[in-house]
């Protein structure tokens, strides 16, 4: 048996068909009716020339039509690949070009932009409407017959992920139909203690991002509803949580933080799972979810869109092992090698980069994910992350981790965010730097007193040298990590 993401929804339909699949707003979809209409759009691809191994690019705001196409490319054999609806003409293009796709599917206002800065393949809509440009659906009722049978094996690829990373540089991280299966299975999905109530799952993922998707193949391995949501502030998940009731939430610390700030009364009662990680989970907000949310567990997830997830601390590990993010998630394992990067060997893991050997080489060696994150496991196989490999200070001899120094700056009063990074200096090598975004009325904090903050926490060596006022810390959408690379240009920039 091939595992195969278009069989997985096939088989929710199957076994559940009157359920409900996926919801947006006020509209939802059984698992009947978007089997359906994947079908209807896989004919469609088909009409229009996509086969195995092709690329469909998917650029719309979020719908429960982008969640049909992404089985219907599967069904195919394409490869899906969902850009940002918030991309500017020139994002878009450039990620385009990149992925030369055979067919742009467009969604709702973005029809005849997307003609416009692409014009290597054809362009459809995603619904029937006013634009001059076809629509999926007319190509659907050209279609003739029933879809021709695809031959696929589970090692084929399934979808491709645009991931910016820290430097803002865009790669392709191809993922398989298996891999994508397994990284959704019960066994070693993100509810390691398996998923309870019948609500669903709220993700707080744009349908762009790995996060997303992932949380649409655990709701088919469910059986339960995937809730989608067309804003991720605090005001519109707890609005969401409190109309669907979700028995399941997984959240980044910040995004929880927003919506722990607008939730009001019961919106969040319903919730059986709240979930976080991905950025270091500060145990005080630990602590905050368990007292909004009473009957909750809380897990703490690693993980990557290379290769799925890593490891989980599960909620009766936390008040032990502070800090972790736990042990690795059947069927991968965890190690840490010589140079502290952590390594990690799955079959969940990525097939690769889109058109990038190297940087699939230097990623995949030796049979496992080189992570490019820094840590450290102890005896019993709990790990905890230091910093990037990539990220890591040296300063006068010593290496720092911009993450730790962070941390320690955190609660600083006056300071909304702080990042740090390495700046080149003759002396030292390099410099290390906060940049800091300061509250309203508050002034640029001196070096000294961040320093006296600090205080026998960290070694003086790991103490900021320098302070740098910022409007705002470049963040990836997704998930909130410093994209380092891009803040260090700026900062360098800005002296010059």
């Amino acid at each position: 048996m091939e595992l195969l993401i278009g069989d997985l929804l096939a088989s929710a339909a199957t076994l559940d068909p009157h359920g409900i699949a996926a919801t947006l707003g006020e509209r939802e979809v059984t698992f009947a009716d978007l089997d359906a209409s994947a079908d209807l759009l896989a004919a469609a691809l088909a009409a229009a020339g996509v086969g195995r191994g092709d690329i469909v690019a998917w650029w719309s705001p979020p719908s429960l039509t982008s969640i049909a196409g992404f089985a219907a490319s599967a069904r195919v054999g394409a490869v899906f690949a969902s850009l940002n609806p918030a991309f500017s003409d020139t994002e878009a293009s450039s990620a385009l070009d990149y992925l030369q796709p055979r067919l742009l599917v467009a969604g709702e206002g973005l029809a005849e932009r997307a003609s416009a800065v692409f014009t290597g393949v054809s362009v459809v809509i995603d619904a029937d409407g006013r634009s001059p440009l076809p629509s999926l659906v007319t190509l659907a009722q050209q279609a003739q017959g029933a879809l021709a049978p695809v031959n696929l094996d589970g090692s084929d690829p399934h979808i491709v992920y645009l991931t910016s990373g820290t430097t803002g540089a865009p790669k392709g991280v191809v993922v398989s139909h298996s891999a994508s299966w397994l990284r959704a299975f019960p066994g070693g999905s993100t509810f390691a203690d398996g998923l309870r109530g019948d609500g669903g799952i709220l993700a707080a993922f744009p349908l762009f991002h790995y996060g997303g998707w992932h949380y649409v193949l655990e709701s088919w391995h469910h059986r339960c509803a995937f809730h989608a949501c067309d804003r991720f502030d605090g005001e519109t998940l707890a609005s969401v949580a409190s109309r669907r009731r979700p028995s399941a939430m997984y959240c980044i610390p910040a995004v929880w933080e927003r919506v722990l700030e607008s939730a009001k009364g019961e919106e969040l009662s319903s919730i059986l799972h709240a979930d976080t990680g991905t950025s270091a989970a500060p145990p005080d907000l630990l602590a905050r979810l368990k007292e909004r949310m009473p009957l909750a567990t809380t897990s703490v997830l690693y993980g990557s869109t290379e290769g799925g997830h890593h490891t989980t601390l599960l909620d009766r590990d936390i008040p032990d092992h502070p800090g972790s993010v736990g042990r690795a998630a059947p069927p991968g394992i965890i190690r840490v090698d010589g140079t502290g990067e952590v390594l990690y060997r799955s079959p969940t893991v990525m097939t690769g980069y889109l058109n990038r050997a190297e940087e699939t080489e230097a990623a995949l060696r030796d049979g496992w994910y080189h992570t490019g994150d820094l840590g450290v496991m102890d005896e019993r196989g709990y790990l905890y992350i230091t910093g990037r490999v990539r990220e890591v200070i040296r300063t006068g001899g010593e290496t720092v981790s911009p993450a730790e120094v962070e941390a320690a700056l955190r609660g600083y009063p006056g300071i909304e965010d702080v990042a740090v990074v390495g700046i080149a200096d003759r002396t030292w090598g390099e410099t290390v730097t906060a940049a800091v975004v300061c509250a309203p009325g508050h002034a640029v904090p001196a070096v000294g007193d961040l320093r006296d903050h600090i205080g026998a926490r960290l070694a003086p060596y790991k103490h900021p040298r320098a302070v740098v006022a910022v409007e705002r810390i470049p963040r990836t959408p997704a998930t909130g990590q410093v994209q380092r690379t891009l803040l260090r240009d700026l900062l360098v920039e800005d002296r010059t």
